[in-house]
């Protein structure tokens, strides 16, 4: 299995290197095989991994001989073989979909000639995650929290105009700044333990988490978009939409909340603090978010900040499971991976509009259903699973990550406070979500919709296969985590 797991995120980038010198007219398709080829390696790690799910197993690959320091190496358990599983299938479906998107026939973005760089950056954004997913120490979360920052930089600013990047500039920096607490958090674990690896976190004492916690939130924070390090997100939408569809919902976002769970796990008992800091940070960012919804004409930046918000629920109930709430915990995992495929069919919907009529504008937006169904249907699946509509898979996630909070507030009862305000922003997001439905799906189509042109078959395949795993993700997640 571990060597399944090297070749998750080896691949991608042997493929990112090929994409560089093939002949153009393999670029696209060699670009499918190798994401595929990370898919299927996940897939098996998962497979084996069901055989025996309390199992986990660790692998040093790259220790200091003399003095035995692990500097890095792969842990496979449940966390990472879901998360894994759900990052590369993504990944591989945004590979398929770009093969449709990036072509002469998109109205709002004609792609003429093929641009290598595109392929390159997106095959390396994949081997990054896999390899942060699976990584087993603190300097090796770090080195792919840095190699997500530099892909995602280069694909934001893939358009090469002043706005995009203005907005990858804005994204690097940031999220930069943010990094230096998981430098702090990495030398202050080796400094007290001597050892970079994850699961030295459990022996330190509640002063040394404190730090380490805090370094670790600052920088999860930055990557996930939350305040104070939000800004960056919106602007980022000047990137290709199945760019943007894959930072928003498998990859960039998600760093900061799997580092996070990831380190809670190895830490076993977390002071309080951290627990207090985390949820109260959580829901303010929600709140944030969910005002921020209503001046929005474009679908894409209004779909950026109900991402900030999702990723709050994440962090919300990532703090709570520091009081003792294992449901919560499990109920951020699985919001992780029923998100990755939710978020992405709606962006994905977003970059079919743009495909087709030219537009992403909500006031342009109208009769979609009546002149394209498929886009249609999915716009609407993609609403119910993001705010949380049985039998969708968000509902799973969202009511565990409920639960737990509220059965967490038995014995801390502020936390009530922070969960009604989670349900009100659910509510809400809920109602308006549903009015930008009602106000661009159904009816006459207006004249860019009616204009539209058939969605290439790429793009149909895409939507397809992921209304499917919004159906089924829920109920496979909860099951995994028991």
């Amino acid at each position: 299995m571990v060597a399944l797991v090297l070749a998750s995120f080896l691949l991608p980038f042997l493929g990112g290197g090929l994409s560089l010198v093939l002949p153009s007219n393999w670029v696209k398709r060699s670009s499918q095989l190798i994401a595929g080829l990370a898919f299927v390696c996940t897939l098996f790690v998962l497979i084996d991994q069901a055989a025996d799910r309390q199992s986990s197993t660790t692998e040093d690959l790259l220790v200091f001989s003399e003095e035995r320091i692990v500097v890095f190496g792969v842990i496979i358990d449940k966390l990472s073989a879901l998360i894994g599983l759900a990052v590369s299938l993504v990944g591989f479906l945004i590979v398929v979909y770009s093969a449709g998107y990036l072509s002469a026939e998109n109205r709002e973005h004609p792609e003429p000639d093929l641009k290598r760089r595109y392929y390159c950056f997106l095959l390396m954004f994949i081997g990054s995650m896999n390899g942060l997913v699976y990584s087993s120490t603190l300097i090796g979360l770090l080195w792919f929290f840095e190699l997500t920052g530099v892909c995602s930089w280069a694909l934001i600013g893939y358009y090469d105009d002043l706005k995009a990047r203005k907005a990858a500039l804005k994204a690097i920096i940031t999220t930069q700044v943010a990094s230096l607490g998981l430098y702090v958090s990495t030398a202050v674990l080796f400094s007290k333990s001597d050892t970079f690896q994850l699961s030295a976190l459990a022996d330190l004492d509640d002063d040394a988490k404190i730090v380490i916690f805090i370094g670790i939130l600052i920088a999860a924070w930055g990557k996930s978009a939350q305040l104070p390090f939000h800004f960056w997100l919106p602007d980022a939408m000047t990137a290709p939409t199945p760019i943007s569809a894959y930072l928003h919902a498998a990859s960039m976002v998600k760093v900061g909340v799997y580092i996070f769970a990831r380190c809670l796990i190895s830490a076993g008992s977390v002071p309080t603090v951290i627990g207090t800091v985390g949820a109260l940070m959580a829901v303010m960012t929600m709140i944030y978010g969910f005002l921020m919804y209503f001046p929005q004409k474009d679908l894409k930046r209004l779909l950026a900040y109900s991402t900030i918000t999702q990723l709050s629920y994440i962090f919300l109930a990532l703090s709570v499971s520091v009081f003792g709430s294992s449901l919560a915990f499990n109920g951020a995992v699985a919001h992780i991976f029923n998100h990755a495929f939710a978020k992405s069919l709606f962006f994905l919907v977003a970059g079919a509009l743009s495909y087709a009529a030219g537009t992403k504008m909500l006031p342009s937006l109208k009769g979609v259903m009546s002149k394209m169904p498929l886009v249609g249907g999915s716009f609407l699946v993609a609403t119910l699973a993001v705010t949380g509509v049985p039998p969708f898979n968000g509902f799973f996630s969202k009511f565990s990550i409920l639960a737990g909070g509220f059965e967490a507030a038995e014995s801390d009862p502020w936390l009530i406070v922070l969960m009604l305000m989670a349900v009100v922003e659910t509510i809400g997001s809920f109602a308006w979500l549903f009015w930008v439905f009602g106000s661009a799906v159904p009816g006459e189509p207006s004249s860019e919709v009616a204009a539209s042109t058939p969605l290439a078959p790429q793009i149909q395949f895409v939507l397809v296969v992921l209304v499917c795993l919004t159906l089924v993700s829920g109920y496979w997640a909860m099951v995994w985590l028991g």
